[in-house]
């Protein structure tokens, strides 16, 4: 997050949009750290009739996702693969949705859009270093959470 206030501070001749992309961005951000939560299996249980076995089942196919979407997201990065970092993107916000990290999963559809379109790709390492942090904070309350299970 320092890094793309950096760049807010450095070009202050940014566009309207993405400006306002920023600010929407940061927004999300704030919201996430006022809560200091990340995710929210009220949904999970829901659907699965609240039974702990499943539940633990589709977090822990959760944990196992993570570290690979980390990866492949790093790499077609890297490597300036932008049709490839958005199906990943997709891949990944399918994931998040399931336990509940909803402002991810939103950032994640906007990552996959703007790939789509190859547009404002300065921003592209800023979405895989949120997806990063987030699901490494998700992944200890996500512990903790099946601790109580």
């Amino acid at each position: 997050m320092k890094k793309i206030i950096l760049k807010i501070v450095k070009k202050p001749c940014l566009s309207f949009r993405s400006y306002l992309r920023f600010l929407l961005i940061l927004w999300s951000y704030v919201q996430t750290l006022k809560t200091m939560a990340y995710t929210d299996l009220s949904y999970l249980k829901e659907i699965t009739g609240g039974e702990s076995s499943i539940v633990r089942e589709m977090v822990e196919m959760f944990f196992a996702q993570i570290d690979e979407f980390k990866q492949n997201l790093n790499q077609f990065l890297k490597e300036e693969k932008w049709t490839e970092l958005g199906k990943e993107a997709h891949k990944a916000k399918s994931s998040v949705l399931i336990v509940g990290m909803e402002e991810l999963g939103k950032n994640l559809k906007k990552l996959q859009l703007l790939t789509e379109e190859e547009k404002e790709v300065d921003t592209y390492p800023d979405y895989v270093k949120m997806f990063e942090e987030q699901c490494d904070a998700a992944v200890k309350e996500l512990e903790e959470e099946l601790n109580n299970l």
